[in-house]
């Protein structure tokens, strides 16, 4: 098993989480861990919309004032809109 690979996103705001994660995410590969910290409110929507659009697997769990994102990347099929 890989190590996961963590992102601090905390103190930015919509978008920057999800381009961050994005970008680490992008040369990971399928089912490699991805944890995104994140503080903005608005990453409740937006991360896990991003991960069930790539195909990824998304859990949250919160934290005082933040959110630990654990994204399992690849292991679900990729949606199209």
């Amino acid at each position: 098993m890989s190590a996961e690979h963590v992102v601090d996103a905390r103190g930015t705001r919509c978008p920057v989480p999800v381009v961050l994660a994005a970008r680490a995410a992008a040369p990971l590969s399928p089912g490699e861990v991805l944890v995104l910290l994140a503080d903005d409110p608005v990453a409740v929507t937006d991360v896990p919309a991003w991960a069930w659009l790539r195909g990824h697997t998304v859990t949250a769990r919160e934290e005082e004032g933040w959110t630990r994102y654990t994204v399992v990347v690849g292991v679900a099929e990729a949606r199209s809109t």
